[in-house]
């Protein structure tokens, strides 16, 4: 199944947003910053990984509705899922 890359701008934004969150959770680990402030920082790296992961199967489960003949099934979409949970 191939996504739909228009629909998919604000999700790449949200990777890119936490592709520069992880880059300073490595550098605050590397410049021995607070533990607490380390990990308030890769809490917000996770969320938005999971929120951009939910809008990518999201978009795959709208394709799958309009677009019922393509490659992917109802079980291969609940993996998709579940590999999130």
């Amino acid at each position: 199944m191939q996504l739909d890359t228009t629909e998919l701008t604000p999700v790449l934004n949200r990777l890119k947003r936490a592709q520069g969150q992880l880059t300073a959770v490595v550098r605050m680990l590397e410049e021995g910053r607070d533990c607490k402030d380390v990990v308030t920082q890769l809490s917000a790296v996770s969320k938005a990984l999971d929120r951009a992961g939910f809008a990518i199967i999201a978009s795959g489960l709208e394709q799958c509705l309009t677009n019922p003949d393509e490659s992917m099934d109802k079980k291969d979409l609940e993996k998709l899922f579940l590999s999130l949970a």
